[in-house]
């Protein structure tokens, strides 16, 4: 699968996965290594709201971007970079779904666009 912002018909990343289920969204990308993660990570949530899309990063060991969308997957916030051990991160807006990236991936995704992957 691969990551496209619509709005700007352009490739996000060529490899996406979908967190499917409670353990995989539950693991995320916690003791991945930096070198494995070329891909977009995705967690479609069961409701959409605030503190239902605040993540963590703790065990992930390298820094990541965020990219938060609502319902109809436009993009309602980005968290660029964040960084190893962030022990909370909330959404400003409600989130239906978020997106992990690579750090630097996020880079001319602005809030507005709409993200879809297939």
């Amino acid at each position: 699968m691969t990551l496209t912002n619509i709005t700007k018909n352009k490739t996000v990343i060529e490899r996406t996965r979908i967190a499917v289920g409670f353990f995989s969204q539950l693991r995320g990308l916690m003791f991945e290594k930096k070198k494995n993660f070329d891909y977009a990570l995705v967690f479609p949530l069961h409701m959409e709201g605030r503190f239902s899309a605040s993540i963590h990063c703790l065990f992930v060991f390298f820094p990541i971007d965020v990219v938060f969308l609502d319902r109809e997957k436009k993009v309602v916030d980005i968290k660029k970079s964040l960084m190893p051990f962030t022990p909370f991160c909330i959404p400003s807006k409600p989130a239906k779904y978020f997106v992990e990236l690579p750090a630097g991936k996020s880079n001319g995704v602005e809030i507005g666009d709409q993200l879809e992957w297939k």
